[in-house]
């Protein structure tokens, strides 16, 4: 299926790793041109690389998305270079463990800037050029803001707040013709996983566990179909979609617990 992306100017938040890394990918290979942003320079330009040898096609700007200031930068910059913004998909984020008990204001307020600030200033900041291309913005989340995971207070009220902001911004936005949605992660393999896994005692025994827990397959989500689905989403493909929390799971977080034990 021809997704219709060729030569759309799709900006990724965190795109050189991960989840982000996957998405970005997928729009190259869809003859897309993804701008990727992120705080580390090698790490976007080792990627940017390896895009521009599958599309011959794409950017980076180097930008701390914790500073509303580079945010803005990152946006004038993308600009700058294509007089347009076709799409954007909010990624960026770490599930960086402030939690109630043992957190405070300081590591609160710094989660929330870590992993939700950005999501709006980057909307907020692209939304005249959104509007003249009547694009599309997809938001990264996770289920964490649907069933809690403890010890993690900053990255679940972020989440909750993504997903509030995916239903509000559609109904804002809907005069405009811009769609906008979701996709909701669970279980997904990414290098901040497996380090985060790592810290675990009997690392691989737990693992084993949580894929046990996964009812499609028994097994991690991959970033590819992470990206596969957000790239839809973002697409003309996907055209009377808006206003959605697209769940790319497994059917870890709705499907009857019941299917564990099978």
């Amino acid at each position: 299926m021809d997704l219709n992306i060729h030569d759309k100017i799709i900006i990724v938040s965190g795109g050189a790793k991960g989840i982000g890394e996957g998405i970005t990918r997928v729009l190259a290979e869809e003859g897309a041109i993804p701008v990727i942003v992120g705080k580390d320079e090698d790490d976007n330009l080792a990627l940017l690389k390896e895009i521009i040898q599958i599309s011959g096609k794409g950017f980076q700007v180097v930008a701390e998305l914790t500073d509303p200031l580079e945010c803005k930068k990152a946006i004038d910059l993308t600009i700058a270079r294509y007089g347009r913004i076709d799409g954007l998909i909010n990624n960026a984020g770490l599930n960086d463990g402030v939690g109630l008990e043992k957190g405070n204001y300081e590591e609160f307020m710094t989660s929330l800037h870590r992993n939700l600030l950005h999501y709006y200033l980057l909307a907020h900041y692209s939304l005249p050029a959104l509007k003249i291309a009547k694009g599309s913005i997809v938001n990264i989340t996770s289920k964490t803001a649907e069933t809690g995971q403890g010890h993690t207070s900053g990255y679940a009220a972020a989440n909750g707040a993504r997903n509030a902001l995916t239903r509000e911004w559609a109904v804002e936005l809907i005069k405009y013709g811009i769609r906008v949605n979701a996709v909701v992660v669970a279980e997904c393999w990414t290098p901040q996983y497996e380090n985060w896994i790592r810290t675990l005692p009997h690392a691989e025994s737990k693992l084993e566990e949580i894929k046990r827990k996964i009812p499609l397959g028994r097994r991690m989500t991959t970033t590819n179909e992470i990206a596969n689905a957000v790239v839809f989403l973002l697409s003309g493909r996907s055209s009377h979609t808006t206003g959605q929390l697209i769940h790319v799971d497994g059917g870890y977080v709705h499907l009857d617990r019941a299917l564990v034990r099978e």
